[in-house]
């Protein structure tokens, strides 16, 4: 081993701002191993959303270790692999919850105004979360300070624009790894 290992990255914004197109393109582009936070809440969170009912933090803690846990598995299973999560991420302590086990992780803050994340969630179909929880979404937006280790950048760019833009930001002309987990941190009981 070489003190090096795959990055992690967490595309992050509310509803509609293009997370899950983005990282996926992301984790393409890299070679690298998608992880979609969605797939992590259990069915009463999901159940809530449909019905237009905002995720409380409590609703939300155990869905955040779920993912953190995920990604720390899937970098133990191969050190080098670059991982990109689409997951919203929205309060600061909801990232330090996934820093508390990757504690690496790079955030990609997508943004936009909010008609152009409303037009978006219009237009899709199959999601189950509906326009009107965008409201709760952005009050709950804690957007990441300068001591946070992230990337900001307009939602309203191309998803080709917004990949290339993160990927010169990252170097990753240069990128041969990032530093690795020293110790892997235990699961929470």
């Amino acid at each position: 081993m070489n003190g090096e290992c795959g990055l992690t990255l967490v595309v992050m914004g509310v509803c509609g701002v293009g997370k899950t197109s983005v990282a996926r393109a992301l984790a393409d582009r890299m070679s690298g191993l998608y992880v979609e936070a969605d797939e992590f809440h259990p069915p009463e969170n999901i159940e809530a959303m449909r019905r237009g009912v905002p995720l409380n933090d409590a609703m939300r803690g155990p869905w955040l270790r779920g993912i953190a846990r995920e990604v720390r598995q899937q970098h133990e299973a191969d050190i080098d692999k670059d991982i990109v999560v689409a997951c919203s991420a929205l309060k600061q302590s909801y990232r330090d919850i996934l820093r508390s086990d990757l504690p690496n992780a790079k955030f990609v803050f997508l943004n936009a105004p909010r008609d152009v994340i409303a037009e978006r969630m219009t237009a899709r179909t199959n999601h189950f979360m509906p326009l009107t929880l965008l409201d709760s979404q952005l009050a709950d937006l804690e957007p990441p300070t300068t001591a946070e280790d992230h990337i900001a950048l307009d939602a309203s760019l191309s998803q080709g624009r917004i990949v290339d833009d993160v990927l010169a930001k990252l170097n990753w002309a240069t990128h041969d790894g990032g530093p690795c987990l020293t110790e892997i941190q235990q699961e929470e009981t």
